[in-house]
């Protein structure tokens, strides 16, 4: 029987500059991503779409939802597969495009970079990056292609 989850955030616009929406160039894009709890989060939209590049656009951060989940499936499955990671970092790409009736994603490339503890969990290692992708909630929403190039490194003892 499957387990239902609930989430809750609050997403506040704060750009009325003094007459809000009037004109596309009235308002301002800026707002605060919020839940209980937690830190709150400076959105805006992308540059592009008149945007504050220093605060979180959504496409950021759906691309970074999707890396972060990969990356905890990821560990998840190294967990339990006797393979131990010591170090993980994660450049992911994403892809949108825009037409006049609007735009959608047409692929994230996810590259994790991945250190391990010996050279015998390397192989196992690269191909657990698939059972991840699998189980990942996130990558299981989406109705766009993504990929992996994933690496696999060995730690090199202290000396």
């Amino acid at each position: 029987m499957p387990l239902s989850h609930a989430y809750d955030t609050k997403v506040t616009w704060t750009g009325n500059l003094g007459t809000g929406t009037s004109t596309y160039r009235a308002y301002d894009r800026s707002h605060e991503v919020s839940a209980a709890g937690l830190p709150t989060i400076l959105g805006s939209s992308d540059p592009t779409f008149r945007g504050d590049a220093s605060r979180w656009n959504p496409e950021q951060l759906l691309l970074a939802a999707l890396s972060q989940c990969h990356m905890l499936a990821y560990l998840h499955v190294c967990a339990v597969g006797g393979v131990t990671v010591t170090a993980y970092t994660d450049h992911a790409h994403g892809t949108m495009e825009t037409t006049p009736e609007g735009g959608h994603f047409t692929e994230a490339v996810l590259r994790p970079q991945v250190e391990v503890a010996s050279q015998e969990m390397a192989a196992k290692a690269a191909t657990l990056h698939a059972e991840a992708h699998r189980t990942c909630f996130i990558a299981a929403s989406v109705n766009f292609p993504v990929r992996h190039e994933p690496t696999v490194t060995v730690r090199t003892p202290s000396a």
